[in-house]
């Protein structure tokens, strides 16, 4: 006879709290008995530790005065963990501000992405809080959660005030860029352009109008990863200590209910922020840093699907470069709620949102909204169609964008004669020289300031007016590069050409003289040249792509991505493939 059988042993439990991300010794019993040990050394008790544990992303810097409201931040998200039950445990990450990052913040932001979420893996958490708020740092924190696949929810630090000057209203940074050409043109003298120095960052925070930071702070929203309203309140007010707050009870709540990043990032809710990057007339990083997030996750951005996209969605907020109006408006007018509700009928709205309730769930809970002048109805809009637009031609194969809404509709159809720059430091040499031969109906061209060529595909391609064009009162040329520009920039400038100089993109061959064709309506970039003398002047002159002898160069230059594919790094991309967006 058969001796009974015992009952299968339960599966483990999955560990929580203190007991998740043990470190190694050999003895998983051992290594929760040492790590409790040290933590009870810095003051916690036994309650506290038993506690669903809230990892927080520390990300203040005194070199990032857009993350300068980080201690007051810190205390309300803090406040509103303990208040729900949980245990906040703060931990420094990377640090990104556009100013204070050599050659370039989009450098260094993989290497932030990547700290982020091997500091995920590494460190005890239920769930974290990605609080970040300068261009960089917000995709670097939702690529680097969207890869480790905790629950986690985003906290932007907030928008700047705005300053004034002579009576002006102005803010940083579209306002610094139309006042430093304005000094070049000889408008203004170096007296005046010091005292618009000092207001133009009225206070802590991030660019006031929709840069890059506004920009990823809108598309967070929009993706599900911040609480209902998280969007718009500027850095040092009451409004953003209470999402702050609010923030920190919903991790507790995401850590309880174990919803993972992904239930919340997918193809749904990257359609809805590609939508939403169209209709705010948001920065061109927007589609770099949502291709990187969307490369996370498996999915491609279809550059053509996004194009019929953007001929489909009005641009409906009315803020600079765009429009008139700064953050501090659009948070009086409602903030993100606003907009979603105008947009409603183009959206996913079952995708789910860190609140634990749908996207449209959420936006009818905001209720009916209010009169106001920042936020145009859908019949009303800004401009038609959403603020970039994509390329093609024999310029760049794989694509080429315009933020159509910061351009000069005169410029949108345009052939002209190339005068061409190497690289950064040929422009820097040559472009304010008396014997520079260029005239007003020319086409700018930047070459080898693309992922590779820069590297890090600097912001500048926002080549500025030839100094004796400026003073002779020019406001705007046809401007094209391999790089990006910030999103608080306006005029007529096609960026991400790609594939790029560098890598021996068609770019590459283009010369002094030759004939280049824009047309917006059609979607074209060509270079008016035939392909035999194309392919003579490659083989001429063939590129060698850059590289490096060691160190985090030499990771770069292996392995980033072109535009198109987010300039990520290869090795970072999801390993499942799971479609294309939108």
């Amino acid at each position: 006879m058969n001796a009974p059988q015992s009952p299968p042993d339960d599966p483990p439990a999955e560990p929580v709290g203190m007991a998740k991300a043990l470190s190694s010794y050999g003895d998983r019993d051992f290594s929760l008995f040492l790590r409790r040990a040290f933590v009870k050394g810095a003051g916690y008790g036994d309650a506290a530790l038993e506690r669903p544990v809230i990892g927080i992303t520390d990300t203040g810097s005194a070199y990032n005065p857009c993350h300068g409201n980080m201690p007051q931040l810190l205390d309300a998200l803090r406040r509103g963990i303990l208040m729900a039950g949980g245990l906040p445990m703060p931990f420094p990450t990377v640090s990104l501000h556009e100013s204070f990052a050599h050659p370039t913040s989009m450098y260094l932001r993989n290497l932030m992405a990547m700290d982020t979420e091997e500091m995920l893996h590494a460190a005890p958490m239920d769930a974290v809080v990605l609080v970040g708020g300068c261009d960089k740092t917000v995709p670097a924190q939702l690529m680097g959660a969207a890869s480790a696949g905790l629950p986690a929810i985003q906290l932007v630090t907030g928008s700047m005030l705005t300053g004034s000057h002579r009576g002006e209203r102005v803010g940083a940074c579209t306002d610094c860029r139309r006042y430093w050409a304005r000094f070049r043109a000889g408008e203004i003298d170096a007296a005046e352009l010091a005292e618009i120095n000092a207001q133009l960052v009225a206070s802590v925070g991030t660019c006031s109008v929709m840069g890059t930071a506004s920009t990823m702070a809108c598309i967070a929203e929009a993706l599900g990863m911040t609480v209902a309203g998280g969007a718009s309140p500027p850095a040092v007010s009451a409004d953003r200590m209470r999402v702050a707050e609010r923030t920190g009870q919903r991790a507790v709540a995401l850590a309880r209910e174990h919803l993972a990043i992904d239930q919340v990032l997918n193809a749904d809710s990257l359609h809805n922020a590609l939508r939403v990057l169209l209709a705010i007339g948001g920065s061109t990083n927007g589609l770099i840093h949502l291709s990187a997030i969307a490369g996370r996750l498996g999915f491609d951005v279809d550059l053509p699907a996004f194009d019929r996209m953007a001929r489909e969605t009005p641009v409906l907020l009315d803020l600079k470069p765009s429009g008139a109006h700064y953050m501090e408006d659009f948070h009086a007018a409602g903030g993100m709620a606003a907009l979603l509700r105008e947009l409603k009928p183009l959206l996913k709205l079952n995708a789910r949102t860190v609140e634990g309730i749908t996207l449209g769930e959420q936006i009818d809970a905001a209720g009916p909204g209010f009169a106001q002048q920042v936020v145009r109805p859908l019949r009303d809009p800004v401009h038609a169609e959403g603020g970039i637009a994509v390329l093609y031609g024999n310029l760049a194969p794989h694509g080429a964008i315009i933020k159509r809404s910061a351009a000069d509709a005169a410029l949108m159809e345009h052939t002209g004669r190339a005068v061409v720059f190497e690289n950064a430091a040929d422009l820097a040499e040559r472009i304010d020289r008396d014997d520079l031969d260029v005239r007003p109906d020319d086409v700018l061209v930047l070459k080898r300031i693309g992922p590779l060529g820069a590297p890090g595909m600097p912001e500048a391609g926002y080549l500025p007016i030839p100094r004796k064009l400026a003073r002779a009162g020019v406001k705007d040329m046809l401007r094209i590069s391999d790089g990006r520009m910030s999103g608080t920039a306006f005029g007529t400038i096609v960026l991400h050409v790609t594939p790029e100089a560098a890598l021996g993109g068609p770019l590459a061959w283009v010369q002094d003289g030759d004939r280049i064709r824009l047309s917006v309506a059609r979607r074209e970039l060509s270079l008016l040249l035939g392909n035999e003398e194309l392919a003579r002047r490659q083989a001429a002159r063939p590129v060698a792509a850059p590289a490096a002898a060691r160190g985090y160069a030499a990771l770069f230059l292996r392995t980033v991505t072109q535009a198109d594919q987010g300039v990520d790094f290869d090795f970072l991309r999801g390993t499942e493939a799971r479609g294309r967006v939108p």
